[in-house]
């Protein structure tokens, strides 16, 4: 497979580690990027490495949405034909415009296809651009076959912004290699970490980056200067310094500035230090987008405590502690817990080092060869995942058990209990309780919150970006569901057993022994008609238009690598119905298991059924508008309005007061009333 990528920011030579790592993958990958370009305030002058396929172009401009590379070189090397173009640039950007130009001309010119492309975002502010920009950024949207994003937020505002191809969330890498713990070191600060000239009594909390506004280093101060016993070392320059310097002069030696480092050097400082904080505020303009130095920090075993606005609750999860921003108060009792706490440095420690693992350059790599692949569309599963080809190595790895909760801890221990011990488990908790990180870690699962309730998509796509094994299968459990190891095992088995399967779900019952269906046919505008007139019960679910619901779901590692993550928009409903229908659309079958058994409350974590009504007729309405259009989903409310009128006339008693319901519901639009809640 052979790649164009095209990247301003790979000036940075650490940065091109994904393209060395695709490399290795067998993928051919050539690089452009600008000769020159400003980060983090320094000039840095693209240096390749003897036998880098990689070129410097000229640009004109600087601000990255405003700048545009020298035509020509583009111009050639668009013409040599590839199978993938990658514009590491935001959609809304002139250089992405001008790229996407050449490749169309270039298509005309040379009488065949254009590559299909990629494109980046790490834009997690909804904004509506002015004009052209609006126009550049819907247009590349629509016709990209993938977009990476750094952040799970950028991914749900491309999705609303028209993106139609595969969404998915790629950290930015970090090199294991060099951003590591002291070897051999005991917990701790490491016996030979640098001396910053602090006093080794006290806990030594660290700060790397710009030193501006937005990066609430003021805020850090004052959390410092409340608790004698916090002294800090930072790292970095910027507009704010000398403020800073002056601000920090009360404190006299308990604040050290050390100026920008780079290389060896920051990797000591990291190493030096007993937290890492991350303070970053919450402006009008900006949020942070992801947070290298908490990986590069957590990597190096550094436990962190970072502010949970933008990015920062994807990248640090339960791995570090997050508090409000802008409250030097949360900020100075969070890092008095990593000093205080017996047991919790060495924790975060542990878990930080496993998360920052997930962000590794070839963890990246892998992710974009993925990404690549469903661009051309060779797709790694049904072409590849045979049975007894020795081509499916998820086959004979034990599937990860995600489980996302939201409140009810009594349920999910009744979930996990028989799993314990015998499956890896991540729950994935968007209340944020602590009762269920107690029953997590009792049932020997990995604990992953957060820091928001982004519904059950954003649940599951939390738990895929950071999986214990990325290549094992993944089961999706409810937490008012339970089913047994064996049970799990006949899933797993069948799973396999015939190639091209994308997910299976298990026969089930709720706590009465009353079995309930499992397989249901796919949303569509003429099956709407079909229940408004009374026939919805002789519709027929032929396994390619069908889906098995997903309370206890086992999907194929293939099949989500070639598919991608669920789609966001969906909240509580219809998020593994859209799923299974892109899998479908992509030459995947779902299938239920008769052998395989599970029991399901059903409706168990909702008690109130307007709001599960609404919540559920919501994403009805989001996914008919997602795959058949205005015009199918206008087609498809007018069907759902006039059965509801007429059973509203024909039915007594509760079923009357149910179809009246229904009929004001889609009367509003379940959307603008689901708003309404």
């Amino acid at each position: 497979m052979r790649v164009l990528r095209v990247s301003h920011s790979a000036v940075v030579d650490a940065w091109r580690e994904r393209e060395r790592e695709l490399r290795a993958r067998g993928v051919d990958v050539r690089l452009f990027s600008a000769r020159a370009w400003d980060e983090g305030g320094a000039t840095v002058r693209l240096v390749p490495r003897p036998g880098e396929p990689v070129r410097g172009v000229r640009t004109l401009g600087s601000h990255p949405a405003l700048f545009v590379y020298d035509p020509l070189p583009l111009w050639r090397a668009l013409g040599q034909g590839w199978d993938v173009l990658d514009v590491h640039e935001e959609p809304f950007a002139l250089a992405t415009a001008e790229i996407l130009l050449l490749r169309r001309l270039r298509a005309v010119v040379s009488r065949r296809p254009a590559p299909q492309y990629l494109l980046y975002s790490a834009q997690n502010l909804d904004k509506r651009y002015p004009w052209p920009f609006r126009w550049f950024e819907a247009r590349a949207l629509r016709g990209a076959a993938a977009v990476s994003v750094c952040n799970d937020e950028a991914g749900r505002i491309v999705r609303a912004k028209g993106a139609r191809g595969r969404v998915e969330t790629v950290p930015l890498g970090v090199d294991p290699a060099v951003f590591a713990p002291v070897p051999d070191a005991a917990p701790g600060r490491p016996s030979d970490a640098p001396d910053q000239g602090l006093d080794a009594a006290r806990l030594r909390v660290g700060y790397a980056g710009r030193l501006a506004h937005h990066k609430g280093v003021d805020v850090l101060l004052a959390a410092v200067a409340g608790d004698d016993r916090l002294d800090l070392v930072v790292a970095g320059d910027g507009p704010e310094r000398a403020a800073l310097e002056e601000a920090a002069r009360p404190l006299g030696g308990r604040v050290r500035f050390v100026g920008a480092l780079g290389g060896d050097d920051l990797v000591a400082f990291y190493r030096s230090l007993d937290a890492l904080a991350v303070p970053s505020r919450e402006t009008p303009g900006w949020v942070e987008q992801f947070g290298r130095v908490a990986v590069e920090a957590m990597a190096c075993g550094v436990p962190v405590v970072a502010s949970s606005t933008g990015a920062l609750p994807d990248v640090v999860g339960g791995a570090g502690l997050l508090v409000a921003p802008e409250d030097p108060a949360a900020l100075r009792a969070a890092l008095a817990r990593v000093r205080d706490e017996d047991g919790l440095a060495d924790r975060l420690r542990a878990a930080g080092t496993e998360r920052a693992g997930s962000c590794s350059w070839a963890e990246v790599a892998r992710r974009y060869e993925g990404l690549y692949r469903t661009a051309v569309g060779a797709r790694s599963g049904p072409a590849r995942a045979r049975a007894g080809d020795g081509g499916d190595p998820s086959a004979t790895v034990p599937p990860e058990v995600v489980v996302v909760a939201y409140g009810s801890p009594a349920m999910v221990r009744d979930a996990l209990a028989p799993l314990a011990g015998k499956y890896p488990i991540t729950v994935v908790d968007n209340s944020s309780l602590p009762e269920i990180r107690e029953i997590t870690e009792l049932a020997g699962g990995r604990y992953l919150d957060p820091g928001r309730n982004g519904g059950f998509a954003a649940g599951v796509n939390h738990a895929l970006a950071h999986r214990q094994a990325p290549g094992a299968d993944v089961l999706l459990l409810n937490p008012d569901a339970v089913v047994t190891p064996e049970d799990v095992q006949t899933l797993h088995r069948s799973l396999h057993a015939v190639p091209g399967i994308a997910s299976v779900g298990p026969q089930q019952v709720d706590d009465d022994g009353v079995r309930a269906r499992v397989v249901w046919p796919f949303p569509s505008p003429a099956a709407t008609w079909v229940e408004a007139v009374g026939l919805a019960g002789l519709r027929r679910t032929p396994a390619e238009r069908s889906f098995v619901i997903g309370s206890v779901l086992l999907l194929n590692a293939a099949a989500v690598d070639d598919v991608g993550g669920f789609d966001e928009r969906f909240f509580l409903y219809a998020e593994e119905t859209d799923w299974a229908y892109r899998a479908v659309r992509s030459g995947w079958r779902h299938a239920v298991v008769p052998d395989a058994h599970a029991l399901h409350l059903g409706g168990a974590t909702s008690s109130d059924p307007t709001r599960r009504e609404t919540h559920f007729h919501a994403s009805q309405e989001r996914y008919l508008r997602k795959h058949h259009g205005r015009a199918g989903w206008a087609l498809a409310r007018v069907g759902a309005v006039l059965g509801a009128a007429a059973r509203s006339v024909a039915l007594r008693g509760d079923g009357r007061e149910s179809a009246r319901r229904r009929l004001r519901l889609y009367l509003v639009g379940p959307v603008r009333a689901e708003s309404a809640l």
